[in-house]
C-alpha cells in the first residue's frame, strides 16, 4: 500500500477513477472528490475518468413469460433508454464539475485536471474492477447508498467487492444528510 501512495506522488499525473449513476450519493461523491483531491493536487495534472455502468441486457426470448411474442420494438425502446440514461447521468456529471470549476478555481484557472468519459455493461462491481484496472487508475471514488444490513445482504454492496478486489486505494463517500 505504501509502494501505491509512493508512486502517486512521484508520478506527474493522476488518475482518478469516479463511478457515477443516476444516485445524489455518485453525484455527491463526484463533488467530494473534486474537492478534496482534484483542488489539493492543482500543483500536479489529474484525469479524472467518470465510469457509468449500464447494467447488463436482459436475455430475451422470442416469447415472454407469459406466452406473447416479444417484440423487437420493445427492445428497441429500452435500448434507447438505456442510452437516454447514460447521456443523463453523464451530464448531471459535467454540471457538477462546471460547477465546481466556478465555485473553487476562478472558473478552472490553475486546475489542470482533464476529464474523460467512459461506458460500460455489464454487473457493475465487475466493470468498476476490471475498468479500474485496464484504465491504470491511482484511485477509485465511488459513494456509498448506505444500505442496511439486509438490503446489503440481498443485493450485495458494490463499494465492499471493490474495496476487496482493486489493486488501488478505494475512497468510498458517505453523504452527510442534513
Amino acid at each position: 500500500m505504501e509502494e501505491e501512495a509512493e508512486k502517486m506522488m512521484t508520478r506527474k499525473e493522476k488518475r482518478i477513477v469516479v463511478a457515477v449513476d443516476e444516485s445524489e450519493e455518485s453525484m455527491y461523491a463526484l463533488s467530494w472528490c473534486l474537492t478534496n483531491l482534484v483542488s489539493a493536487a492543482n500543483n500536479s495534472k489529474s484525469t479524472l475518468i467518470l465510469l457509468y455502468v449500464k447494467p447488463p441486457p436482459p436475455l430475451y426470448n422470442s416469447i415472454d413469460a407469459a406466452g406473447y411474442l416479444f417484440a423487437n420494438d420493445a427492445v428497441g425502446a429500452m435500448e434507447k433508454y438505456g442510452c437516454e440514461l447514460v447521456d443523463s447521468v453523464m451530464g448531471r456529471a459535467e454540471a457538477v464539475y462546471r460547477d465546481f470549476l466556478t465555485r473553487y478555481c476562478n472558473h478552472g484557472e490553475g486546475v489542470q485536471v482533464s476529464v474523460e468519459k467512459k461506458v460500460g455493461r455489464g454487473e457493475a462491481k465487475d466493470v468498476i474492477c476490471r475498468a479500474v484496472g485496464k484504465l491504470g487508475a491511482d484511485i477509485l471514488v465511488m459513494g456509498s447508498h448506505d444500505y442496511g444490513f439486509f438490503k446489503r445482504a440481498f443485493l450485495g454492496s458494490v463499494s465492499d467487492h471493490c474495496a476487496k478486489h482493486v489493486k488501488c486505494p478505494v475512497v468510498v463517500v458517505k453523504r452527510q444528510i442534513d
